[in-house]
């Protein structure tokens, strides 16, 4: 391609069209002298000399011009090389020809002709004109794609009762169910009657209230498809003079079902949450009260009967220390009475103890697990790793885990020993209690297992047994540590 140049002369025509982004394809046309093409570039636009449909062609698509001016001869393959060109509807194709050959260019498909010879202001008005038609159909061409993209529709209505559409976007079918065209001028359906029959009302007060008030307006609301269901959309739209005293609605309908439907889960999802944090902080509070109660239960026994009984069972010793005289028979069944008021104060002692151990409450963990490990059935190995104190309601947890675990090594794991691990880690208290015991099949467990989940999953910890026949059986608990 070579560039043309010529003597500058400026056309008012292409005042206001010309710039740095336009230019002009002359394909064919040797015998038009270069001089005629200089109101052209005075005007600013690009002139490119084309040897070829297909070098036009090139110089359409890579944006150098917007206009070709061809010959009669090369316009017939010219204009079907464009009209079949991706990204080429926008090109403007203006014909020059003489008088005899006017027809021939017509009968080509050209946009324009311009009858050789020709003024200066006649080819710079016809330029101009196709430099416009080029840009309106590369806006129109931008306009469609956005359109497309939309996920939704665009329209233009009338504010009247039935939103009678002038124009909408295809993606209403999609929406809808019906296709764009049965909408436009209300040709088989009106848009109202897709409107859910109980929102129909407040569509028109939003939109109504939107137009009175010179606002854009916002509204949510149903439609209908054909097969029954419902979808939520979304539209907002403003109001435009018509200048005829009527009044257009542009706007843009989006479908929200799923937004709607994950807001609705999100919703419940919430209550459900709440009311878990309800039931959660409820069964802690149920918990609380038990131990406070136990703890209570424990003292009343330790100062109240205990302490009544210890001091019977001094008194009877010292009565009988200091009446050596007691016939020999007497003294055997007071003998046997006071044995069996020290057992039935070790089994008091233990009830106690079993209750809630004061040791738990005074001293700690630590220490109540030291007790409990001693009084076990099978020696225990007992690991801790522990801070000085922990939340009442952990200590608590962890002391009645080793406890039960302990207690169902004694009565059916068979074990000829048993071991205790309890170390606190990254905000975690973990208790692990195993034995070398026969093992079991069945982990459901009794009514003590059960009491222990429940009481675990009140301090927003979790259980877990594993056990096998023969292998043992090994119980760990976590507990966050607030």
């Amino acid at each position: 391609m070579t560039r043309v140049t010529a003597e500058p002369r400026p056309v008012s025509a292409l005042k206001d069209v010309a710039g740095v982004d336009a230019g002009v394809v002359l394909l064919g046309l040797e015998d038009v002298d270069d001089a005629a093409w200089a109101p052209l570039t005075a005007s600013g636009l690009r002139l490119v000399r084309a040897v070829d449909e297909r070098d036009a062609v090139r110089a359409l698509a890579d944006g150098t011009a917007q206009v070709v001016l061809a010959d009669v001869a090369h316009a017939p393959a010219l204009i079907r090389s464009v009209r079949a060109g991706r990204g080429l509807a926008s090109p403007h194709v203006v014909v020059c020809a003489g008088v005899d050959g006017l027809r021939a260019a017509l009968d080509a498909g050209a946009d324009d002709v311009l009858r050789i010879p020709f003024e200066p202001e006649v080819l710079a008005a016809r330029v101009a004109a196709g430099l416009r038609a080029a840009r309106l159909r590369a806006n129109e061409a931008l306009l469609r794609s956005l359109v497309a993209n939309i996920p939704g529709a665009v329209y233009r209505c009338a504010c009247d009762e039935h939103w009678t559409m002038l124009w909408l976007s295809d993606g209403i079918e999609e929406i809808s169910g019906y296709p764009a065209a049965d909408f436009i001028g209300s040709r088989v359906r009106t848009f109202t009657s897709v409107i859910h029959p109980d929102d129909r009302e407040q569509v028109a007060r939003s939109v109504l209230d939107g137009v009175a008030a010179a606002r854009p307006y916002t509204i949510e609301y149903r439609i209908v498809r054909p097969d029954g269901e419902a979808r939520w959309v979304l539209e907002r739209g403003q109001a435009q003079e018509a200048g005829d005293g009527r009044r257009w609605l542009d706007g843009a309908i989006f479908d929200v079902t799923a937004q709607r439907a994950a807001e609705q889960a999100l919703r419940e999802h919430e209550v459900v949450e709440a009311k878990l944090a309800e039931v959660q902080a409820s069964r802690a509070r149920i918990l609380e009260a038990g131990d406070r109660a136990r703890r209570e239960i424990e003292r009343n026994l330790h100062d109240g009967a205990q302490q009544r009984l210890v001091s019977v069972a001094l008194r009877v010793q010292l009565w009988l220390t200091a009446h050596g005289e007691v016939a020999d028979e007497a003294r055997a069944e007071l003998e046997d009475v006071l044995g069996e008021l020290r057992t039935g104060l070790a089994e008091l002692r233990d009830l106690a103890h079993g209750l809630h151990p004061a040791v738990l409450t005074d001293r700690g963990l630590e220490h109540a697990l030291a007790s409990l490990s001693t009084r076990a059935a099978v020696p225990v190995e007992l690991t801790m790793a522990l801070p000085d104190r922990l939340p009442a309601a952990v200590e608590s947890a962890a002391y009645f885990t080793v406890c039960e675990a302990l207690t169902n090594v004694a009565k059916y794991a068979y074990a000829s020993h048993a071991w205790v691990t309890v170390e606190c880690h990254n905000g975690d208290l973990t208790v692990e209690v195993g034995d070398d015991g026969v093992g079991a099949d069945d982990l459901r467990g009794g009514s003590g297992l059960e009491g222990l989940r429940d009481r675990i999953a009140a301090v927003d910890g979790t259980l877990a047994i594993t056990s096998a026949p023969d292998a043992g059986t090994v119980l760990r608990a976590r507990v966050p540590v607030p």
